[in-house]
This record gives C-alpha cells, sequence and structure tokens, in this order.
C-alpha cells in the first residue's frame, strides 16, 4: 500500500497444508464452471496434496484519508468496500483526530459468510491500534454477532479521518487460525455435546443456488440423526448450539454454512454440495487453514435448479 505513512507486520508469512477433499470419483469431472477462482484453481484445491505459502498479515497506517459512501480517498488513490449508495452530496461528514481502524472488506460488505469468516476474524487486530469504525450496515444475524463477540465499532458513511489504519489479512495463516479459534470458544463456550451432524438449509435465500430435492436430502440425513436447521428463520443462539456438537455441517454451498464452519468442533468436517457451475473453494480454504475434513457432491443442473444424488451423499458422508 504506496500511500501508507508507515506500515509493520503483524503476523509472518506461514505454510498450510491443503487436504484433498473427500469425494467419490468423478465428482470433479462434473464441474462446468466455477466462482472465485479458475476452473484451475478450485479444482486444484478440492484435489489437494500440496502446501501453499500464505502471506503475512500487515498493518499500514494512513493520514489524512476521507471516507465518502463505502470508498476511501487519500493520497490520489481510493479503496472500495462497498457498492455505493450513490449519496448525492457530501454534506456534512464526520472528523476524527484520534487513530480509527477499518477491519472491512469488499467481499466481507458483499456476502454474510465473508463478513463471519473474515471481517469478524480480523476485528480484534484493532485491540490497540486505535477505535474500530466501519461503513457495514447490519442486516441480518449481524447485529446478533456483534453483541455476542463483544464488538462496537462505530458506524460511518462520510467521515475525515487525521489517521486511519487497515489491515491486509488474507492470508488463512497461524494467525488467522487462532484468532478463529478464539472466535468459536466464545461463540460456543467452551464443550458442547456430540452428535452426527447438522444441515442447513439454503432454500432461495442468496444468490441462486436452487437444489430441488432439497428437502428429499434433509430427510434423508435426519435419519442419519443430523438436525435439520433453516438459518433464515432461527436465532444465533440456535444455530450455534447445534452446530457447536455437530461432527458434520453440511448443505448447499453458500454464506450460510459459515454459521457452521466458525461454531463447529476442531475436529468435524463440512460437507458441501456444490451446482456444477457455480463450483467454488473459499469454504475450502477455511477447512484447510483449521486442519479440518472438507467433503464435496457435484449436482446435476445449473444454479437455477439443480439436482444431488441422496446416495452419492450418503457414500461421501461415509468417507468422513
Amino acid at each position: 500500500m504506496t500511500q501508507a505513512v508507515e506500515q509493520w507486520m503483524i503476523a509472518p508469512a506461514t505454510t498450510v497444508e491443503v487436504r484433498p477433499a473427500l469425494g467419490l470419483p468423478g465428482q470433479i469431472d462434473r464441474i462446468a464452471g466455477t466462482c472465485f477462482g479458475s476452473y484451475a484453481e478450485v479444482t486444484r484445491d478440492l484435489r489437494g496434496g500440496f502446501a501453499s505459502v500464505q502471506p503475512p498479515t500487515m498493518g499500514y497506517r494512513l493520514r489524512d484519508v476521507l471516507l465518502y459512501d463505502g470508498v476511501l480517498h487519500g493520497q490520489g488513490a481510493w479503496r472500495h468496500f462497498r457498492a455505493r449508495r450513490h449519496i448525492p452530496a457530501l454534506g456534512r461528514w464526520r472528523e476524527y483526530g484520534d487513530v480509527r481502524v477499518m477491519y472491512e472488506s469488499w467481499a466481507g460488505n458483499r456476502w454474510f459468510g465473508n463478513w463471519l469468516a473474515d471481517d469478524c476474524v480480523t476485528y480484534p487486530l484493532c485491540a490497540g491500534v486505535g477505535r474500530p469504525v466501519t461503513s457495514r450496515i447490519p442486516s441480518g444475524h449481524v447485529e446478533a454477532y456483534e453483541r455476542a463477540l463483544g464488538m462496537s465499532p462505530d458506524r460511518v458513511d462520510a467521515a475525515w479521518f487525521d489517521e486511519l489504519v487497515l489491515f491486509d489479512d488474507r492470508g488463512h495463516g497461524d494467525s488467522r487460525r487462532l484468532r478463529a479459534d478464539d472466535l468459536r470458544r466464545r461463540l460456543t463456550g467452551g464443550a458442547a455435546t456430540p452428535h452426527p451432524g447438522v444441515f442447513l438449509l439454503r432454500g432461495k435465500t442468496g444468490d441462486r443456488r436452487i437444489m430441488h430435492n432439497e428437502g428429499e436430502v434433509a430427510d434423508r440425513l435426519a435419519a442419519r440423526g443430523f438436525r435439520v436447521i433453516d438459518p433464515s428463520f432461527a436465532s444465533i443462539e440456535t444455530i450455534i448450539g447445534a452446530c457447536a456438537g455437530a461432527r458434520i455441517v453440511a448443505g448447499v454451498e453458500g454464506s450460510h454454512l459459515v454459521h457452521g464452519l466458525m461454531t463447529m468442533p476442531p475436529d468435524a468436517g463440512l460437507f458441501v454440495i456444490q451446482p456444477p457451475d457455480r463450483a467454488v473453494s473459499v469454504l475450502k480454504l477455511v477447512t484447510d487453514c483449521q486442519g479440518q475434513d472438507f467433503g464435496f457432491v457435484v449436482g446435476k443442473g445449473s444454479n437455477e435448479g439443480f439436482r444431488a444424488d441422496v446416495d452419492e451423499i450418503e457414500h461421501t458422508l461415509d468417507l468422513f
């Protein structure tokens, strides 16, 4: 970040083992399209079996910067934190003469899963540096998680900062894993009663990924002892209470799975049902960082509607 007046290393680069995903033969061959990475990158992550060097966590101190409508401006450069709401006139803005810290990310403001898995894990870095601020508008379960984690940022849309600190916390290394472990402990309160698993329903929420036989899959997994929860209508206490002791957290790929990913036991696994034209490996990066298993099946169809083979799902779960 060339505009920084100071930069420092918070945590060094580390190496993470990328595990082979648990899956039946031929699943990767069904992938017709990917997201958040090329076909080569996503399939490489699913095949695993290699070491990945994760970048260091860095801090950057900026001076004389303006935040306006989700965009940070300073020294002839800018950084977008969220989509603009197109506020018609600048008008008045807050002025901060003390040190403020922004921990948010564009992805975290766009997708709930990134906010919980990334921004909430970065938030503890603010301690001892400055007062945290964010441009994010609370929605869904955000306020409940903030209360549970003791997060109390100032929310601003237009502000002038004499001094502002940003973080580069993209690496999935040891520092992030330790902070994620602490997040889990704070949310779950420690030990929970073990049980076979949780199936988190997606339905028609978020970006379209509609599995036509989601109900059939839910019934089959319930017969295996899985608890079935619709996060859209459940409190975080209900969701966390179920996921905290789950051997496996399962569901269609999407942000709703991060409820379980961040609160399931350290020795648990994540099982993801992938639509064939939108396969991703983002959640696997987290399980690799946390030393957990990741399993998957690829459905048949498209984002607008696909089906997953229930027998394949059960056979894959047996691999965990």
